[in-house]
């Protein structure tokens, strides 16, 4: 412990420094990682940091899914609810059955069961690397609604993949009624028990006397919690913690304050950003022993190398089709619904840069460590240090070629230009702030007129509410002016959240502006 301790600190902080050099080369961190992680694997004399691979899933999956449920779009979700659902469970499925069929027929000793297990390891598209990367370019809203969307449903369908594999393995047979009973069962129970755990901790903060510390050190272990009894009711953990994240998100203003908000928000960015820097850097750790396990298997560097590269060709190529094909899927059968472009070569350019965003990351990284040593009776498991070392490099190339070229093919096509005619961001944001004062004003004048007129600083408030109450900042303000003001944020959320059910806003700026009437909350409690 004394000899790791050190160790592990230096690590987080070699990630930190890492994000800043990232940030100011304008370079999605995570391909900053993944290369560190290789680079710490030359370094000789490094403690191999050994970790029950029944305890990866548990201790990084669950807040990386809960995070990526609390930031999505879930109206957006539901809108674009068709073709998620296809990418998250179709395209991820189709990936897994190519690698499959792939990986049987061109590695030795590779059984159809193997390249499930691989495939259901490299399919799912890493939601923290798409959003890392993608926001150096500017796409549309339903785009990147729908990487988002994609990113956290196919990490519960391809870790379901990757279970039924594993069991295949393990035990050499696979029922398929058993198998198709289990697999409806880790969905439904799955989502069943991660929304009735979603309920009973919102009401839990509800009726709790907490405090802003409390409430973000519970949201930290519920989802520990709900993965966790899942999995005790062989269920799925994944959905269970995506479906009561999802829940628990679109409730967040009734169950927290605006302090837990606030100061919750950095925890969780923090927390998040530190687990996948220390994914990437244990298994550039774990890549000396693994090269030697090759190595000790009589498997040249090079082969395994080129089997990665085939893994990481045949991962593009189907994602590429599979975009291809559900635009001509929507075109048919629902053309109502598909993107509209202003040029037939946009429309036929976009599936080819869709598929081109398949970016594999730490879920991919935490599913091959989680892979047992040993099978029953002290046999060793097949092929795994192949599987982690394939693992490995799909996720360098997906992330260094593809993470590199994605922002230059998307400015050099000029893809999202102009799409619809949407109005831009900033009209957006003009116009609810125009429709958020006039709601605001109406509501002073219907219910505090007396005071409106007493008060100094409400009248400044009013004038100056486009520039956030600035005026308010050298007013002494007594108890009842402040009361008034607390009143009125509680009226901006309302309004908020009403008009967030116009699917004509985009639900960001909705929530950009809830999180400045939260900071705005946090300052009237030091004037």
């Amino acid at each position: 412990m004394h000899t790791l301790l050190p160790l592990i600190l230096a690590m987080i902080v070699v990630i930190v420094l890492l994000e800043m050099w990232a940030a100011r080369l304008r370079i999605a961190y995570p391909i900053f990682l993944v290369v560190a992680g290789l680079l710490i694997s030359f370094i000789p004399g490094l403690p191999v940091i050994k970790i029950n691979p029944d305890l990866i899933f548990f201790i990084f999956l669950p807040p990386l899914l809960c995070e990526a449920a609390w930031s999505v779009s879930y109206k957006e979700m539901k809108k674009w609810w068709r073709i998620i659902g296809s990418f998250a469970f179709l395209v991820v499925f189709f990936s897994a059955l190519s690698v499959a069929v792939v990986t049987s027929y061109f590695i030795p000793g590779f059984t159809i069961a193997l390249g499930f297990l691989l495939g259901g390891i490299v399919s799912p598209p890493d939601a923290v690397s798409t959003g890392a990367i993608t926001k150096f370019v500017k796409i549309p809203k339903s785009t990147s609604a729908i990487l988002e969307g994609e990113s956290l449903l196919n990490d519960a369908s391809s870790l379901i993949i990757f279970r039924f594999a594993l069991a295949a393995v393990v035990t050499g047979q696979f029922v398929w009624h058993e198998a198709t009973l289990s697999f409806l069962w880790m969905i439904i129970g799955g989502v069943g028990i991660g929304l009735l755990l979603g309920g009973i901790f919102v009401q839990a903060h509800k009726r709790l006397p907490t405090n802003a510390p409390s409430d973000i050190t519970l949201t930290l272990i519920e989802p520990y919690f709900m993965y966790w009894i899942a999995e005790q009711f062989h269920s799925s953990g994944v959905l269970a913690v995506v479906a009561g994240g999802l829940f628990m998100s679109a409730r967040r203003l009734t169950f927290l304050n605006s302090a837990s908000r606030v100061r919750g928000y950095s925890v969780w960015e923090s927390f998040v950003f530190v687990l996948n820097g220390i994914v990437f850097f244990i298994i550039g750790l774990d890549l000396p022993e693994i090269v030697g396990g090759l190595r000790s298997k009589g498997i040249p560097l090079h082969t395994a190398i080129g089997y990665g590269v085939l893994v990481s060709i045949v991962l593009i190529v189907a994602r590429i089709i599979s975009s291809y094909a559900a635009l001509i899927t929507t075109l048919i059968f629902r053309p109502g619904v598909a993107p509209r472009f202003n040029s037939n070569r946009r429309r036929w350019l976009m599936p080819l840069l869709l598929g081109w965003t398949g970016m594999r990351g730490v879920v991919s990284l935490a599913a091959a460590l989680s892979i047992p040593v040993m099978l029953k009776d002290d046999i060793a498991f097949p092929h795994r240090n192949l599987i982690l070392f394939i693992t490995f490099i799909v996720i360098l190339l997906t992330l260094v070629v593809q993470g590199l070229t994605l922002p230059y093919f998307i400015r050099s096509s000029r893809l999202f230009d102009t799409i619809n005619n949407r109005e831009s961001e900033e009209e957006m944001k003009q116009k609810m702030k125009k429709g958020l004062k006039e709601h605001v004003y109406r509501f002073l004048k219907n219910k505090y007129d007396e005071d409106l007129i007493s008060q100094l600083g409400m009248e400044k408030f009013l004038k100056q509410w486009e520039e956030r109450s600035k005026a308010t900042d050298g007013i002494v303000m007594n108890k009842k002016t402040k009361t008034i003001f607390v009143e009125v944020l509680e009226i901006q959320r309302q309004y908020l959240t009403e008009l967030n059910k116009d699917p004509k806003i985009d639900e960001e700026i909705i929530r950009q502006q809830l999180y400045q009437i939260d900071l705005e909350e946090e300052r009237l409690k030091v004037i």
